[in-house]
């Protein structure tokens, strides 16, 4: 069996682990070997959940509570992290996503997003890429969004701070890559989830997603598994500074008419 995409030895921390596509790719993870540090934000009853199923498959898990609302909280996660050990893998998925017709954005609205969606990233990547530039090897990937591709007015700030993460990556991947660190962004598009099950439940509202969607029908937090797990692996060393669109053809599509209401 090809170890390609091998992930033995390797810890890795997944913020927003607790539910959706966190979930799905901490286990993703876990299932290639890693080891876990599982981060939520009041839920630990979810995050205990995922460190069980962790533990099942013969992997180390561990759980850690933080609110990126808070700096401190975030330089707080990444303390704890690194003092159970080397963290190789850091996977950027919490963020939150709140609407407000643009003209009525508040600036604590404003400020909240950029401190959840933003200034968590750029702590975490301070805190944890320069060990992995010493130790020649690591792997950042942050879950973007078709959002920043098709933005729309009632998402400004998620959509906005979505392409200021992607730029933030490049941007320090230029100086780690010869050191054998790589990092990129996923974009995830219509990805339905526990968040928004509800509304698919509603068929008109799931039509009017799926019809925009040249592969017929709505993502799966599972979808976004497997190119996390390659550019994770050595099967990605070659890959850094890229987005790869996980939208089922989305943001190449032509159909007409107003996006739904939907949070990737």
């Amino acid at each position: 069996m090809s170890s390609l995409f091998s992930l033995h030895g390797r810890r890795a921390l997944v913020t927003g682990a607790n539910t959706g596509i966190g979930r799905a790719i901490a286990l993703g993870l876990a299932g290639q070997g890693a080891d876990l540090v599982l981060h939520h934000l009041g839920d630990a009853e979810g995050a205990a959940g995922i460190r069980e199923a962790v533990g099942s498959m013969g992997r180390n898990a561990s759980v850690i509570e933080a609110d990126f609302s808070h700096t401190t909280a975030v330089e707080g996660l990444a303390r704890d992290a690194l003092r159970e050990g080397p963290v190789d893998i850091l996977i950027a998925n919490a963020a939150i996503e709140m609407r407000s017709v643009w003209t009525e954005a508040t600036s604590d609205l404003l400020e909240t997003h950029f401190a959840v969606n933003f200034t968590s990233l750029i702590l975490l990547m301070q805190a944890l890429v320069p060990p992995m530039v010493e130790r020649r090897w690591g792997r950042v990937v942050a879950t973007g969004s078709v959002m920043a591709a098709r933005p729309r007015a009632e998402t400004v700030a998620y959509a906005s701070l979505k392409s200021a993460q992607f730029t933030a990556v490049r941007a320090i991947a230029r100086e780690v890559a010869a050191s054998g660190v790589t990092m990129n962004v996923i974009a995830p598009g219509a990805i339905e989830t526990e968040a928004n099950a509800a509304r698919y439940e509603d068929w008109k509202f799931r039509q009017a997603v799926v019809a925009k969607i040249p592969a017929g029908r709505q993502g799966r937090p599972d979808d976004c598994v497997g190119p996390v797990l390659m550019l994770c692996s050595d099967a990605g060393a070659y890959i850094t500074g890229a987005t790869i669109p996980v939208d089922g053809g989305w943001t190449i599509s032509d159909a007409t008419g107003a996006l739904p209401e939907v949070t990737p």
